[in-house]
């Protein structure tokens, strides 16, 4: 197989290439070419003493969404290829070619042409803000500057891999409940339209008064089959509209994310993960020798919560005029001692990195400890939940039967 990369020059965009063809010897070959078109591709292998039979551009189908995971993995696999002596154009090359996802891989490729013109790799980053945030390129562009690229990729990874965790435990956390409500609502559903229904005629035949309850839910399940579409439209229309304004809307996020920290257990899980990444990319920022004001403009937006986030204007805006970031912590009032307790601890000895650090990890381990306790206490509750709803309907439909037991008897 032979290989070439050129050189490109000016704004001319480099494809990729895929070629078959004969040797020397006759043998049939073929390879992957990167080109800014397919006379270069034949030019090239010419040279090489290649006789071409087929050059094709190769192209990239859109593939799956390109998520945080993909985005972590391959800074993970760039940092480690980058450790191992590995070309930075190699390594794009290595990794572009081995994932999974097409959409990852053209990304890749996307960056790896602008480096190969001569961009540096923080600015190649920041074409793509949709999947390299400002904390990301800022620390690429530290990395370059300071000539210690490899060591920031290898942190930059590191901080994706645990603000991932830290994520998942809270999905995870919210998953269970959730699905068992969807669950719930669904045979609830069932049991009203179809069920009860089928109850109502035999009870028809009885000839005697019903019980409070029974006529109570057959009421509801008549709304039911009437109203149905009404009742879905208003349930399901309404949760997509208010998703969509949570998403879109400034007010809307700011009003949900004090309502989360208030929440009862929930709440407090949702802080110590929030505190976790505030601590994590500000120990993250600062270690990569980011001044201390510069490294909070990337701190606020990575905590995930607009509470937090203006809370870190502030600390900004103190630290900038001369405060300590111990006291512009205490002046916000939304972290606990211990946190500001540590951060003065690592202002004195000058080591402010670790002890965010450690800050970080014990809250991280806080949330695993949290989330483990809440599926054990959920489970019982939920069963209860269950049994109140679905065995409530139930009883209420049999008690009639129940009765028409006791008067025969």
């Amino acid at each position: 197989m032979a290989t070439s990369s050129k050189k490109a020059s000016g704004n001319v965009r480099d494809f990729i290439f895929y070629w078959e063809g004969k040797d020397k010897t006759g043998k049939r070959i073929h390879g992957e070419l990167r080109a800014s078109g397919e006379a270069l591709v034949s030019a090239t292998l010419r040279r090489q003493g290649i006789l071409v039979l087929k050059v094709k551009k190769k192209t990239f189908t859109s593939g799956k969404k390109i998520t945080e995971k993909d985005i972590a993995l391959f800074t993970r696999q760039l940092a480690t290829m980058m450790r191992s002596g590995v070309p930075l154009l190699q390594a794009f090359d290595i990794v572009g070619k081995g994932h999974a996802n097409p959409a990852v891989s053209k990304l890749i490729f996307d960056i790896r042409a602008d480096v190969e013109t001569g961009t540096s790799l923080n600015q190649a980053f920041r074409k793509f803000p949709l999947y390299f945030d400002a904390l990301f390129c800022n620390l690429v562009g530290a990395g370059e500057q300071a000539g210690i690229l490899e060591d920031l990729l290898s942190r930059l990874a590191t901080y994706k891999e645990k603000t991932l965790a830290i994520k998942a435990k809270i999905k995870s956390a919210l998953f269970y409940p959730i699905s068992i409500l969807a669950v719930a609502f669904i045979v609830t559903t069932i049991i009203m339209i179809w069920v009860i229904p089928a109850f109502k005629e035999v009870f028809k035949s009885f000839g005697a008064d019903l019980p409070a309850p029974t006529l109570v839910v057959m009421a509801i399940s008549d709304f039911f089959v009437k109203y149905w579409y009404i009742i879905f439209t208003i349930i399901f229309g309404g949760l997509y509209l208010f998703f969509n304004a949570w998403q879109r809307s400034v007010v809307v996020q700011r009003m949900m994310d004090r309502l989360l920290l208030r929440l009862p257990v929930f709440g407090l899980i949702i802080r110590k993960a929030t505190i976790a990444r505030w601590t994590r990319t500000l120990a993250t920022m600062f270690a990569a020798g980011v001044p201390l004001v510069e490294s909070l403009d990337s701190v606020g937006g990575a905590s995930g919560n607009t509470v937090y986030q203006d809370a870190t204007i502030k600390i900004q805006g103190d630290v900038s005029s001369g405060t300590s970031l111990t006291v512009a912590m205490q002046n916000v009032e939304i972290f606990p001692n211990m946190v500001t307790q540590m951060v003065a601890i690592g202002e004195e000895s000058g080591s402010l990195d670790q002890m965010l650090g450690k800050v970080a990890d014990f809250y991280e381990e806080e949330v695993n400890e949290s989330v483990a306790s809440l599926s054990s206490l959920m489970e019982p509750l939920i069963m209860v939940f269950l049994g109140v709803v679905i065995g409530g309907l139930v009883i209420a439909m049999y008690l009639p039967i129940f009765k028409l037991g006791a008067v025969v008897s």
